[in-house]
Order: structure tokens, then sequence, then C-alpha cells
């Protein structure tokens, strides 16, 4: 398979509030992390790292001059692949062992991931493409030879643990379904979540290695509870809470029938 050169790997998208989106858009949609950026006073804030087929870092030089924690709201492979080129690295206490030392399923084609898993992703409502990349970071990119990097934690979090910026906190919420360390970021002054994989606007995963109904929807009952004005989820558009509780909703009723 041939593919083409691509220019620029990582998109930009600024928002509001000092946050900024910077995606892959030659990755497959099931794959597709967003990886968000906040600046704060006394330091910035970097939640997920993409795939790390393509530096973050080179992508995004201005956005990285300052002190960075980079903040991991789970451990699967597109959420951590760059994680190794910050210094401070922090997740959920459930997560140490896979960033260590990565093991869980990771790949670019659906031949890599395996067919039951690949069985479950297009069960839940993906159109998992054979090949996951539509263009190359780089002309020698061995995109068969893909790992994902080392990137032991610097520190760990719990529930209700704060991430502080200076002149922003950040509560942490934990919130397992998705995989047993999901967690998520709460700033109640502005009622805006980082959600990662604990809900987004696409179909949830919910039949994964390490997954639980049961803990999934005790995640999606606490979210229902928050007072949400903007959702940066780990994948997919953002959205409000009107759609927030749109999706918590049918998955509790899917999963109560």
């Amino acid at each position: 398979m041939t593919l083409p050169i691509a220019e620029q790997w990582f998109r930009r998208e600024t928002f509001a509030d000092g946050v900024t989106l910077l995606s892959e858009p030659y990755v497959d949609a099931f794959a597709r992390c967003n990886v968000w950026h906040v600046r704060g006073r006394g330091r910035d804030l970097v939640i997920d790292t993409g795939l790390g087929v393509s530096s973050l870092r080179e992508a995004a030089r201005d956005l990285f001059e300052r002190a960075v924690t980079c903040v991991l709201t789970h451990s699967h492979f597109d959420h951590i692949g760059g994680a190794y080129e910050f210094e401070s690295r922090i997740a959920h206490v459930e997560e140490v062992s896979e960033l260590a030392e990565p093991c869980g399923f990771r790949g670019l084609s659906a031949h890599a991931l395996g067919d039951e898993l690949v069985q479950r992703l297009r069960a839940a409502g993906y159109a998992v493409p054979e090949h996951f990349l539509t263009a190359l970071p780089r002309a020698d990119f061995p995109i068969d030879a893909y790992v994902v990097q080392s990137a032991p934690l610097t520190g760990t979090v719990r529930d209700r643990d704060i991430v502080d910026l200076g002149d922003r906190a950040f509560e942490v919420l934990h919130l397992p379904g998705h995989s047993p360390g999901s967690i998520a970021l709460w700033e109640a002054s502005t009622k805006t979540l980082f959600s990662g994989d604990a809900i987004y606007d696409g179909p949830l995963l919910f039949d994964l290695p390490g997954s639980s109904i049961d803990d999934y929807a005790r995640t999606l009952r606490r979210l229902l509870e928050l007072d949400v004005a903007v959702v940066h989820a780990g994948h997919d558009p953002s959205f409000g809470q009107q759609r927030l509780r749109e999706i918590a909703r049918s998955y509790l009723a899917k999963w109560d029938a």
C-alpha cells in the first residue's frame, strides 16, 4: 500500500479560555484522539497525546515552551503514544503498569489489532478499515513496526485530586467503565469537562479488554449530575450538557433493557 506524505501531521483549533485542540486528521476516526492543551498561569496542561507517530512537541513548539503537565485520561494506545515527550506525566494509579511497559492492544491496521477486537469495534458501530492511516508522517515511517514507547508516570492521581495550574484548578474524576483507570478533568468555575473516553459524541466502547458495563453505568449516572457547559472529549467534536444527557441516557436505557 502506497500512502502520501502529510505536509503537516497535526491540525490545530483554538477555543475560548486558553484551550487548544490538536488532532491527527490522517488517522481513522476510531483511533483519532483529541489532544487538549490548556494555558495556565503557573504551568500548562496537555491532556492525552495521540498515537505518537509524529512529534507532538515539534508540531506545536509555541504551546510547549513553558512548563507543562501531561495528564493521560487512560492508557489505550491512541491516547498515550506521545507521552514519552513530556517530563511530567500523571494518570490514575490503575494505569501505572501499562504506561511503564505498554503491552495492551495497539496497531495501525485491523490485522495488528486482531480479529476479535476488530469485531468488537465494528459491533459498537465503527467501520474499522484495514489500515488506520490515510497518509504517512514521513517517508521512512515504519507503519508495520509501530510500537508505543514506554512513558512511566512521574505522578499518580485518584478521584477528587486537584491538578493546579496556578490560576486554574481541575478536579480529577475517576470514571471507570471504558477502562479501569479512566479519568476526566472537571473545572467547576467554567463548567468545563475534559472527559477522555468516559463520554464522547460517538459510539462508546464498553466491550474492550478491561471494560465494565456496571462501572460504565455508574460513570454515566455520575456525569448526569454535573452542571456542564461544555465537554471536550477524547474523540469527536465538543458538545454541551443537553447532548451529554442524551448520550448517557441512551446507553443507560440500552443496558437497563
